[in-house]
Parts: C-alpha cells; structure tokens; sequence
C-alpha cells in the first residue's frame, strides 16, 4: 500500500505490521495483539526525527539542526497532542545530548537555576550538548521569564547547552524572553480525514474487528490531538 506524503506510513512485512504517524510510532506490532500495560500513545511514540511523518517543516529545520548543534534556546509552539516534547525529545536523543526535563508548571526561578547550575557542573560526553526541555513554557512565572533573560543571551549562557520551551501559546510570555527563542510552529489542522486513516489502520493492527468506530467524528471530536485518539481508540479496542 503505498504512503500519502506528509501524513502516514504503512509498510507490510508479514508476519508484522508497522505504523507511523506525526507524534507516534509503533515497530514490529504482531498482527491481533493489544498487549497492555503499554498504552498506545506510548506503542507508538517515535524515536527520531525520521519516525515523524507530518511536521514537514520542524522536522526539516531540527534535522539540520542535529547535523550541527550550538547553544541556543527554541520555542515550539502549537496545540497539544502534535508532537512538541516527542520531536523535542528525539532531537536530544539524535544529538545525543544530556537531557534535563522541566514539567509542565513546574519552570520556576529554583528549576530554572538547578537546570543550569546541572549543565554548569555536571560532566556530558565529549562533544556533546545539554538540552534543557521545558514544557509548556507559557504557564511559567513571570519571575521565571525574568530570570530567563541572562540565561538566554551572551551574558550567562550556560556552556554546551539547548534550551527548548514548549507552549499551546505566546500569549502572556515576555517579550523579551520570545526575542531569545527561534520560533517553531507544530499544527495538524485539517488533518482528520488522514489521522481517521492511520487509526483504522492501528486498528486492525490491534486486533480490531471489522466494526470500527466512526473514527473522522473520533478525530474531530479530539481536535486532530493523536494522543488523545490513540487512548479513545483504545477504550474501543478493549470493547471488542
């Protein structure tokens, strides 16, 4: 069966089934499992930049990017569930970089200072980076931005390391602190129709019947978020 660019691949290699999707990936899935207590979301997590299918553009930037490494700080801004701490997470895995995760609502002054003390101080292999990953950068403090500010420039700039932030949106954030990013747009927009594909697919994969749900409605219904399809499409699987 062949692939539609930019949205999904389905490669057959009996006796195993694989499927890749923008934001999640699964590898070698035995045909008329669903084995627990992997979720699917997680099944199909991809590993690199290479597993994503869709974000065309993040993913052409970050793979250049991963070719040649510097420090700098990046902003990945889009709605959830398209892939923004997966492909954050792949390119450290890539760059093979040390990664230090800040939470969501957890990027406080303290985080802050413990995540660039730790990039100071604590040993990496040669050659390589520290990425500083943290998620949704748009619930963070003002006093967090603030204290971003000297991190982010020439001033303080913590040695060998990547920044990423990720957000739903800019709205709220600091001028000045969006001034220090190099911002990234992640979207599925009008993407049902083809995330309706690739569930049908996950489906029988899965071991599904031939009375599947309505999956465009289940895409739409979940905004195009694949997370939050995969775990629908998972209630349905264990009705089956």
């Amino acid at each position: 069966m062949g692939s539609k660019p930019g949205v999904w691949k389905f490669a057959e290699n009996r006796p195993n089934l694989q499927c890749i999707f923008e934001g999640f990936a699964a590898k070698s899935i035995p045909e008329g499992t669903f084995a627990f207590p992997q979720s699917l979301a997680e099944k199909y997590r991809p590993k690199t930049l290479g597993d994503f299918i869709g974000l065309e553009k993040p993913k052409r930037i970050l793979s250049k990017f991963a070719v040649n490494p510097y420090p700098s700080a990046w902003l990945f801004v889009g709605p959830s569930g398209v892939g923004k701490t997966d492909v954050a997470q792949a390119l450290c895995e890539q760059i093979r970089g040390e990664l230090h995760h800040i939470p969501s609502q957890k990027c406080t002054v303290e985080a802050i200072e413990k995540a660039c003390h730790n990039c100071h101080y604590l040993p990496f292999s040669a050659g390589g980076f520290h990425v500083v990953l943290c998620d949704e950068a748009d619930w963070m403090t003002r006093a967090a931005q603030l204290a971003l500010l000297s991190k982010l420039d020439a001033t303080a700039f913590p040695p060998n390391t990547i920044f990423i932030f990720t957000c739903n949106s800019t709205e709220g954030l600091e001028p000045r602190f969006l001034s220090r990013c190099r911002v990234i747009e992640f979207s599925s927009y009008g993407m049902a129709n083809d995330i309706a594909a690739y569930l049908e697919m996950v489906w029988h994969a899965e071991g599904g019947n031939g009375n599947a749900p309505d999956l465009v409605r289940l895409a739409k219904e979940c905004r195009n978020n694949v997370r939050d399809c995969l775990m629908r499409l998972e209630t349905e699987l264990l009705a089956v």
